[in-house]
């Protein structure tokens, strides 16, 4: 499997994502929407940084799996009620996901919605993986 990230000069430089990665692979995975539920079902953490700690970690759970490490993802999308507390908390976010995920960053990006699923949930995180070896059995 190789990801290549493309983060051309021409245009502004990306902090925590890149603008473009091509892959090459045998084996996709797409990553359903995951938000900060526990095991229980139950929406945890009061604020945006609680929960994009938690539905970051339960997006590289499933990840991990069906075969994949977050190396291996090629593109999130992060959808947010709350795009301003999201803003303002950018950088912790950040240090959160390079803590999780590292940093090779896949191409990203943030979407502003009116709410998700469950009501209390801030954030959600989706996406999809590029995978070399072939599925487990």
């Amino acid at each position: 499997m190789s990801l290549h990230r493309h983060n051309p000069a021409e245009l502004s430089p990306p902090t925590g994502f890149s603008h473009a990665v091509t892959a090459t692979g045998t084996r996709l995975v797409f990553l359903a929407g995951q938000t900060a539920l526990d095991t229980e079902g139950k929406v945890v953490g009061e604020g945006i940084t609680e929960q994009f700690t938690t539905a970051l970690a339960n997006l590289l759970t499933a990840l991990r799996h069906a075969g994949g490490t977050p190396a291996d993802l090629a593109r999130v999308t992060v959808y947010t009620t709350d795009v301003p507390g999201y803003r303002d908390h950018a950088h912790e976010l950040g240090r959160i996901w390079r803590r999780l995920a590292g940093r090779d960053y896949p191409a990203m990006a943030v979407i502003g919605v009116v709410r998700l699923w469950d009501e209390q949930a801030l954030v959600e995180l989706d996406g999809f993986a590029v995978l070399d070896e072939p599925a487990p059995a």
